[in-house]
């Protein structure tokens, strides 16, 4: 934590190529108040509860709706449902995390606050920058790039320093020299995961280690980003490890985690510690039950607007706006934008995947936010690490030009990638599956393609290991 103070080729489609909602005409009860569920009686069709009430909703051909990862995707990987829930494991009172003692969880260790809402350092609206968190997920490559680095290009924050953001990275077909280019010119870079597995949320600890700790090793060795760079993660689907993720992050020096959503809420929730328990009700039904001292989570506030038209999403690209036109989409946006800037100032964080920039109207609606955006003086664009750093030291809106931490002429950037990466053909195994996989890299293609356990990809029968830096 100190540290932190110091300072789908095969992506899946999501959610937004679904269709618009629109009230439910059948009998469907919700089985919880919020969350998305599947259709009884057809793979393809599914509801969003809102306060229990169901919207209906319909994946586009040819897609099925998944009821484990909860967006619309391709047949043989859809689950259909409905599907039961795993419940969680059973913790003791004594395990369990108490409710906020604001007087005990005090920054710039810990943060908490009865509901969540409370603005850090005691500051007024108006006195408090607003912050907005740009990230995205998943694989980084030649399909997305070129979308990617268009969102940031020729934009400024308030100081004149370039605008940046996270990018939480999969390490099936990721081109690392893409990587390394992202992070030599300022953006953050976080870990996903190795597998992209569906199926983590019940994954014990050593399986969090090989994803976790060892997606981090895959980024230095083959991008070239320092460990001690890489400060926080992002679980896939949104759905969190239960305890056994937080224990990885606590043993193995990671700072925060953004893997926790929330449901529809009039007030976001601002970022808190877990040292107590969580402020808000857990969408994924996978969150940590216990404290993880020290360990910060950046929650995922679900965007909606007041009619709920086009539902709600942790991720922008799950809501259903793909038959609005750039102007819908802009003032969707604000719409949505407006509850956190004339409300309690909680960081507004915009998760993407690939899928937004592969519809031209989202992609134009988004430009016109960002360029909106850019043009007032109290909105600021910063990465997630940037946004805790301003958490631990609450600093007014007037203060900010002094505001070391979001000064671009006091960071030292590392160092470029190469122009020409090697394009690595590689055998690639795993259980039944025998295949040549490619990876681009800066650095000598490795003898077989890397993976859980091997992230050199010596080809060893010898499983990596990685030493806690917080040791049992």
């Amino acid at each position: 934590m100190m540290k932190l103070i110091g300072l789908l080729l095969f992506l899946r489609l999501a959610l937004s190529s679904g269709s618009r909602n629109r009230r439910a005409d059948v009998d469907f009860e919700c089985p919880e108040v919020s969350g998305m569920f599947a259709d009884p009686k057809s793979c393809r069709k599914f509801y969003q509860c809102v306060d229990n009430f169901p919207y209906a909703n319909r994946c586009p051909s040819p897609l099925y709706f998944d009821d484990v990862a909860k967006f619309c995707t391709f047949k043989n990987e859809a689950r259909c449902g409905p599907v039961a829930t795993t419940p969680a494991p059973n913790v003791t009172d004594e395990q369990k995390a108490t409710k906020c003692d604001p007087a005990t969880c005090q920054l710039p260790n810990c943060y908490c606050s009865s509901d969540g809402t409370l603005i850090p350092g005691g500051l007024e609206p108006s006195e408090t920058p607003q912050m907005i968190l740009i990230t995205f997920d998943d694989a980084i490559n030649e399909l997305n790039i070129k979308s990617y680095r268009k969102v940031f290009a020729n934009r400024t924050n308030p100081n004149g320093c370039p605008i940046g953001g996270t990018f939480f990275v999969a390490h099936e077909y990721t081109n690392y020299q893409m990587v390394q280019q992202l992070h030599s010119e300022g953006h953050e870079i976080g870990v996903y995961s190795v597998s992209h597995s569906s199926r983590l949320e019940d994954a014990g600890y050593n399986e969090w280690v090989n994803e976790a700790v060892g997606m981090r090793e895959m980024l230095r060795r083959w991008a070239d980003v320092e460990k001690d760079d890489i400060l926080g993660m992002r679980a896939p689907h949104l759905k969190p490890g239960r305890n056994a993720q937080y224990e990885v992050l606590t043993d193995y020096g990671f700072a925060w985690d953004s893997s926790l959503s929330t449901p529809p809420l009039k007030v976001p929730v601002w970022p808190y510690t877990l040292d107590h328990a969580i402020p808000h009700e857990c969408r994924s039904g996978t969150c940590p039950t216990r404290a993880f001292p020290g360990v910060w989570e950046i929650p995922l506030n679900s965007h909606y607007v007041e009619n709920f038209d086009g539902g709600y999403c942790p991720y922008l690209d799950q809501c259903v706006l793909h038959n609005m036109d750039a102007d819908e989409v802009f003032d969707w946006l604000q719409e949505d934008f407006a509850r956190y800037y004339d409300g309690n100032r909680a960081p507004y964080v915009m998760a993407f995947h690939t899928s937004w920039f592969q519809q031209k109207r989202l992609e134009q609606g988004l430009t016109k936010f960002l360029d909106w955006a850019t043009r007032q003086d109290d909105i600021w664009f910063v990465t997630t690490t940037q946004s805790l750093l301003w958490l631990t030291e609450p600093t007014p809106i007037n203060n900010l030009g002094s505001f070391q931490a979001w000064d671009c002429t006091k960071r030292d950037l590392p160092s470029k990638p190469c122009n020409l990466p090697k394009s690595c053909g590689l055998p690639f195994k795993n259980g039944k599956i025998s295949d040549t996989r490619y990876m681009a890299t800066c650095f000598t293609c490795p003898k077989q393609y890397p993976w859980l356990g091997d992230t050199a990809g010596s080809g060893s029968e010898t499983p990596d290991v990685y030493e806690p830096e917080t040791p049992k």
